[in-house]
């Protein structure tokens, strides 16, 4: 299995010379960190997903988990794992001071999560949905709850899931059929199953608390009758320590394709003890501060699993010998030559490299924002939550694809090897593919962002993203490549206002291609300033790599953009028209 090493070069590359981390900081108040700090955090990240998660990758895929009088073991070696991870404190890293959380800014932490996707994507998930479950309970939570269990779940010591899939409702919510039964104390009975609950039990920590969706007895019909409840596996004595086991149990371990050593679960509230986190029937819109983050950080595992293929595909394609050249031999003292130097290799090394490092610079673009949201004045957090609002759908979405992407490219670069279990790259293939489902499919984060994030606010929060792309762009120092930035940032601006014209059919049909028409265009100005600064650094090497990206993206995959965009344009009575009978031949 190919041996993953962190990419420390771009990291820096980019927060040093291309987000200008120190001048952010600055502009933040951040006096305490500068990029010394946040190059020796990442360094030492990468350590720990290399020498500590990364081994556990294979293995863990291979044992899977079990569940044994209803307790779930996971892998060997994954539960210690965690805990080295919790006593060196990267569980705390977004976490709120005032719970023993570190605080530190998102453009420390995004690329941490990174290379832990990158080493283990299965070990990464449970710690993954326990900062968003901190987020939800810090935001939503009633002080008596926010002191209770905060601590805990910021230190790492006891871990949060999210509940709300049924094997009735899953993109709509609104048949959900978990109830909540008010009692005498205050607290609630939490009745029903759910299922897909991801590390909805584990054998790293002595408690785990599920956050769950549920509707009360006088709940409204749809959505609007849901609340959020928290509901601990075991609930706690009078000095806060897990004591009683709560009513609730595993099912069973879903069966899956990929990530076979993350438990997720079928999960059943029998009477559950439980409470009421913010309002009553206002759930939905306390979970989704938990589901926005992770949708980003599902953006995440795929942006980790198509690095981990470029880097087992090149490593792959420089040692292996087969044919010679085209341009001659390379390597005349050999049999053959290196398959990298084939063409189509190269067409697809470097498909898996532009996209990529285009979709980590506008993952950490994002993490920018992200401390802007958090540490920034008013106006400068409202522009950048619009920002973010409208980059959430593309980042869970195009990144996932591309994670896919990459890792099929990844096994056809090692021809019948890649498809042989022992090679390791089958297995990212696997590993990767639920990213285009969970916290919500591909298609619903397209109808998201053309139907909510474009279309109902009229334009408002992509005319943000449009400004500040054309930032980005002003900044560039080469007017030809600033010229041809520009054309296309114009071009998307344009397509995307035409799009508030559209009917609802119309925007349904489009917003698949609007999602990917839009994440080619801004990775576009992504790469075309990328390579200018590159150029700027005095680095050669880093700058004729960046150039050669650039140009490849831009000439290469830059015209999927213009597919996409004649698609999204096209007449939508093809689907309009369908029927099923009409791929019926047998």
């Amino acid at each position: 299995m190919p041996e993953y090493h962190a990419p420390l070069t771009d990291f820096t590359f980019l927060l040093e010379d291309w987000l200008s981390l120190n001048e952010h900081y600055k502009q933040l108040g951040l006096q305490d960190f500068d990029a010394d700090l946040v190059s020796e955090v990442i360094a030492q990240g990468s350590k720990f997903a290399q020498d500590v998660v990364a081994p556990l990758n294979r293995p863990g895929d291979e044992t899977g988990c079990t569940l044994t009088d209803g307790q779930v073991v996971t892998p060997p070696g994954f539960a210690e794992a965690y805990q080295d991870y919790v006593a060196n404190g990267w569980n705390a890293m977004l976490g709120p001071e005032q719970y023993g959380g570190q605080g530190l800014p998102y453009t420390m932490a995004v690329p941490i999560h990174e290379m832990l996707n990158s080493a283990n994507l299965s070990w990464r998930l449970t710690t993954m949905l326990t900062e968003s479950a901190v987020l939800a309970v810090n935001r939503h939570a009633s002080d008596h709850l926010k002191e209770t269990y905060l601590p805990k779940l910021v230190s790492g010591e006891w871990t949060g899931t999210m509940n709300l899939t049924e094997p009735q409702a899953g993109t709509d919510l609104a048949l959900l059929a978990t109830k909540a039964v008010p009692k005498d104390d205050g607290s609630y009975a939490i009745s029903g199953s759910k299922i897909f609950i991801t590390a909805g039990d584990q054998n790293w920590t002595s408690n785990i608390i599920h956050l769950v969706l549920a509707r009360l007895p006088d709940a409204p019909a749809g959505v609007k009758g849901i609340s959020l409840f928290l509901v601990p596996k075991y609930l706690l004595d009078e000095h806060g320590e897990p004591a009683q086991a709560n009513t609730l149990s595993v099912g069973s371990i879903e069966h899956k394709m990929g990530i076979k050593a993350s438990p997720t679960c079928v999960m059943n509230f029998d009477n559950a003890t439980g409470w009421l986190i913010g309002e009553p029937h206002q759930g939905l819109a306390c979970m989704f501060t938990m589901m926005n983050d992770a949708r980003f950080q599902v953006g995440i595992q795929g942006l980790g699993a198509a690095q981990a293929a470029f880097q087992g595909a090149l490593d792959y394609a420089t040692e292996r010998l087969q044919s010679r050249a085209p341009q001659g031999a390379v390597q005349p003292q050999s049999k053959a030559d290196p398959i990298v130097y084939q063409p189509d290799v190269a067409r697809m090394l470097l498909t898996q490299q532009s996209l990529t490092e285009g979709c980590r610079a506008l993952s950490l673009l994002y993490a920018k924002h992200m401390d802007i949201a958090h540490f920034g004045n008013d106006e400068n957090q409202q522009k950048a939550q619009s920002l973010l609002q409208f980059l959430t759908p593309i980042c869970k979405a195009f990144f996932t694809d591309i994670g896919l992407e990459s890792s099929s490219l990844g096994i056809q670069v090692f021809g019948g090897h890649g498809y042989i279990r022992e090679w390791g790259m089958e297995q990212l293939m696997r590993d990767v593919r639920i990213t285009l489902l969970y916290e919500g499919t591909n298609g619903i984060q397209a109808g998201d962002l053309i139907g909510r994030k474009l279309v109902r606010d009229k334009g408002e929060k992509m005319k943000v993203t449009f400004s500040v792309f054309a930032d980005i762009i002003a900044a560039i120092k080469d007017p030809t490549a600033q010229a041809s930035a520009q054309g296309v940032l114009d071009n998307w601006h344009d397509a995307s206002l035409a799009c508030l014209d559209m009917s609802a059919t119309e925007m349904a049909a489009a917003a698949y291609d609007y999602l990917s028409f839009t994440a080619y265009s801004l990775l576009s100005v992504c790469w075309t300033s990328m390579a200018d600064v590159a150029a700027q650094t005095g680095n050669a090497k880093l700058a004729a790599s960046k150039k050669q990206c650039a140009d490849f993206f831009n000439t290469r995959l830059l015209p999927r953009a213009d597919a996409h965009l004649k698609a999204m344009t096209s007449d939508c009575s093809t689907l309009q028209a369908f029927s099923h009978t009409q791929l019926n031949n047998g």
